[in-house]
């Protein structure tokens, strides 16, 4: 492909459905198919920072991970293929960060993405997890499950975990096949299991709750924040350009071309998710409500250490990091103590690893 063919196509790649992350973490998770990839890709890359889960209806595939902070790793060798921007892909390693785990980590190129052209899968992020056989494993909330289950568990092996969570074809209301997980906010453990993680149902039901409430309503504040002005834009696409895997020009394009489809894709977020005129007030809301549900006589919604959820909300919200929403979300809202904490909780968990 002509220089020029590749830039527009690495612009294409920044406006498709992925997540984008912050000028220090940025957002942007999916890929675009192989056909069109200059427009889709160019979202690609876009989506990599914010909250292209929305418009970026993928198929999703298994995906198998690891990760346990109270409990061994069993010899798990683990790469995560990624765009560093993406909040999903973030949750992934806040994940595995705090239990310790080590991974090596594979920047995935998002309008050419050579790098997972093993996978008919083509989103991130991708787990490949050797625990005595190769396995590969597809969606964040798949990937957190069934690692965590792998790591409490001593019964089943992580092949046979991961058959816990088969994917399901379904037709979207614009006709396109998708694949979900309806089971993947679920730990697959016997009554025993059960009843040491979760004392009572109840601390449960709660934790399964709100990660879905992080990928069903927080992810999709993401890109309409951090695009919600064209200033802000730019900003949230030098980040990504400069974090993630681009070559000079692709870059260049990448970061004009696609500021300036995100701001106007961003709009267009705003009123699929019937969010209010000024966004910021959304995301308020969203952060305080989740605030207030952790409550004030927990550290965490886990209690003295973060739960699944925990690490879900923080690994969404830190993509945004440098940026101008995460500074407004810190002045303007009351997640600041325990975001410290998470931050504080998983920094110690890496320099013990």
């Amino acid at each position: 492909m002509a220089a020029g063919g590749r830039a527009w196509a690495a612009a294409a790649a920044l406006l498709s459905p992925w997540r984008l992350r912050a000028p220090r973490r940025a957002y942007g998770c999916g890929a675009a198919a192989a056909g069109g990839a200059g427009r889709r890709a160019l979202l690609g890359a876009a989506f990599a920072l914010g909250g292209g889960a929305g418009l970026y209806l993928a198929a999703r595939h298994r995906l198998r991970e690891h990760s346990a902070a109270e409990l061994p790793a069993r010899n798990l060798q683990l790469t995560l293929y990624q765009y560093k921007t993406c909040p999903f892909c973030s949750k992934v390693r806040a994940f595995l960060d705090y239990h310790g785990l080590s991974y090596e980590i594979v920047e995935v190129n998002p309008i050419m993405r050579r790098e997972i052209k093993f996978s008919t899968y083509r989103k991130v992020p991708i787990l490949l997890a050797n625990a005595g056989s190769p396995l590969q494993l597809n969606d964040s909330s798949v990937i957190i499950s069934a690692i965590k289950t792998y790591l409490i568990s001593k019964r089943n092996s992580l092949e046979e975990i991961v058959s816990f969570y088969p994917p399901m074809k379904t037709v979207t209301e614009q006709g396109k096949e998708v694949f979900e997980y309806g089971n993947k906010y679920w730990l697959m453990l016997d009554e025993k299991e059960t009843k040491r993680v979760y004392p009572v149902n109840e601390v449960r039901v709660e934790e399964m709750k709100w990660r879905k409430w992080a990928d069903d309503w927080l992810v999709h504040l993401i890109s309409p924040n951090v695009y919600r002005t064209p200033r802000e834009a730019l900003a949230s696409f030098d980040y990504i350009v400069r974090e993630g895997k681009f070559g000079t020009v692709e870059g260049f394009f990448a970061k004009y071309l696609g500021a300036v489809a995100m701001f106007f894709v961003s709009k267009r977020l705003k009123k699929r998710h019937h969010l209010q005129d000024n966004v910021r007030e959304d995301l308020y809301e969203a952060v305080n409500e989740w605030v207030k549900a952790v409550g004030k006589h927990r550290l965490f919604m886990g209690g003295n250490q973060p739960n699944l959820a925990d690490l879900a909300v923080y690994g969404v919200l830190r993509v945004m990091e440098g940026l101008e929403a995460f500074d407004d979300m810190m002045v303007h809202t009351k997640i600041q103590p325990w975001y410290q904490r998470m931050e504080e909780v998983i920094q110690k968990a890496v320099v013990a690893a």
